[in-house]
């Protein structure tokens, strides 16, 4: 099995790393993060198989565990894939959620709580994933997303803590960060992210994957349960 110490020295989390260290690059939180040593970096085989789940996981949950310990800012977990090196932004969506339902149904299946905090119905304006007990916000990447600062050489999966954004908004620095983001993302693209919104205008679930969706379009993710559940089909192995 491959050991967090062999995931941080793998080439491609040293790429991932140079990617966020480019001048250019939107998000300033991440540099903030990766400044402070800060972002747990897994690297999995391919984003389209099941094969990692089961080592994603518990990963995450760990994750989790260290930030209550210990609640400093900008943290960051990172699930890097191998492959494939090549997806439109459809087939990166569809995978996307394939893996979010599959961790999400494994962690119901662990009896792991939801965050209270948040929804867990995708279609609501206040949705958010839950693992281990806290809610994240998930943005993904991969080689053919059309914005810049999503196009990555291999899909990836980044888990932000909800919790994080509401430390700053206690501080009275988010709206900052979000506005300095927003900006350098105008001014690496030229054009304004058509699927921004601010937390409780819509769902975030539409910013996941980073294709710009339709007003129709519909969360595949399935849900859970305030107990923890997952909905629907019920826990997965």
């Amino acid at each position: 099995m491959t050991t967090r110490l062999d995931d941080e020295r793998h080439p491609l989390a040293e790429r991932f790393r140079d990617f966020i260290r480019t001048p250019g690059f939107s998000c300033v939180g991440a540099k903030s993060a990766l400044a402070r040593e800060q972002i747990r970096i897994l690297v999995a085989r391919d984003v389209a198989s099941a094969w990692d789940d089961l080592r994603i996981l518990p990963e995450l949950i760990d994750f989790v565990r260290a930030y209550r310990e210990n609640r400093k800012l900008y943290q960051s977990f990172v699930v890097l894939f191998e492959g494939p090196d090549t997806l439109t932004e459809d087939a990166f969506e569809t995978h996307l959620w394939s893996r979010l339902q599959s961790l999400s149904d494994k962690d119901a299946w662990l009896g792991q709580h939801v965050d209270s905090r948040v929804s867990h119905d995708p279609e609501h304006p206040h949705f958010s994933l839950s693992f281990g007990g806290e809610a994240f916000f998930v943005v993904g990447l991969h080689p053919g997303a059309s914005r810049l600062a999503r196009r990555f050489e291999r899909p990836a999966l980044v888990f932000n803590l909800h919790d994080q954004f509401e430390q700053l908004r206690e501080l009275g620095t988010y709206a900052r960060l979000r506005d300095t983001i927003l900006q350098r993302d105008l001014a690496l693209n030229g054009s304004a992210n058509p699927m921004l919104a601010r937390f409780g205008e819509n769902s975030e679930a539409r910013q996941y994957s980073g294709r710009a969706v339709d007003a129709d379009w519909r969360c595949p993710f399935s849900g859970r349960s305030p107990r923890g559940d997952a909905a629907g089909a019920g826990h997965a192995a």
